[in-house]
């Protein structure tokens, strides 16, 4: 299996807020990924591990060794990684405010974003090739237009996908549908099709197409097991790693629109 490089924990942020003159921030790999907290020290006599919303806190005595406090947090690191996981899933992304300049990430690249008050019509302008900029006309809702343009320019490239991959597949597509789910990136019935959450265009490709072949995949298999992943790993041998890659994606996307 494939590993990804560390890459900090987007989810929680130490420097929210000024340290007291007993805290201090550090950071701590577990598995593929690093995880920053804030370590309190006090005249306490034991370890103590915390997580809310601002992430990974740790409670130590005064002149406990740091290779000790490490030790401690990786003793517990599936508790750690569980805990940070379930804290990053609760939190409800903001509304991206759409303005002259506005930034979005889309397909591993920057979508930039124009308003252009002098055109009518609440229509949309692409720049080539996909993605550069887009220019919203007059726009009298600039998020909705957005939003639209972007849900449409999601459906043809999971179009274009599902084709590819269901070709490798040697498997006939069937009707699909772009989502606004919540909680899943895709799902397949084998009487209404595939639905591919129009989100998935914030990610690389490389994650699109992971989705797309698991989606795929359940035309044959309709469930997890081995033979499911099998048939993903000979399109994909490297799905572990993109199924990863997906979860560690999500939780560093903090907008919608």
């Amino acid at each position: 299996m494939e590993h990804a490089p560390l890459q900090p924990d987007l989810f929680s942020a130490p420097g929210e807020r000024p340290l007291s003159v007993n805290e201090s921030a550090r950071a701590v790999a577990i598995g593929d990924r690093i995880v920053p907290y804030i370590l309190r020290r006090s005249h306490r006599r034991t370890l103590s591990l915390s997580i809310d919303q601002r992430g990974l806190r740790v409670g130590a005595p005064m002149r406990e060794p740091l290779a000790a406090i490490d030790a401690f947090i990786l003793k517990n690191e599936d508790w750690v990684a569980r805990k940070l996981d379930a804290c990053r899933a609760s939190r409800r992304p903001e509304r991206l405010r759409v303005a002259e300049g506005s930034r979005v990430p889309v397909l591993g690249g920057t979508l930039l974003i124009h308003l252009d008050e002098t055109r009518g019509g609440n229509r949309v302008m692409w720049e080539e090739p996909f993605p550069s900029s887009i220019t919203l006309c007059a726009p009298t809702d600039a998020a909705r237009v957005l939003k639209n343009a972007l849900r449409e320019r999601a459906y043809g490239v999971f179009a274009e996908r599902l084709v590819f991959y269901g070709e490798k597949l040697a498997l006939t597509v069937p009707p699909f549908s772009v989502s606004d789910a919540r909680t899943r990136w895709g799902s397949c019935n084998l009487k209404t099709g595939i639905r591919l959450n129009c989100r998935l265009l914030h990610f690389p490709l490389r994650l699109v197409d992971y989705v797309v072949v698991h989606e795929l995949a359940h035309l044959r298999e309709m469930n997890h097991s081995r033979r499911f992943w099998a048939i993903v790993g000979g399109v994909l041998p490297d799905w572990r790693a993109r199924r990863r890659e997906l979860k560690e994606e999500a939780a560093k996307l903090s907008f919608t629109l």
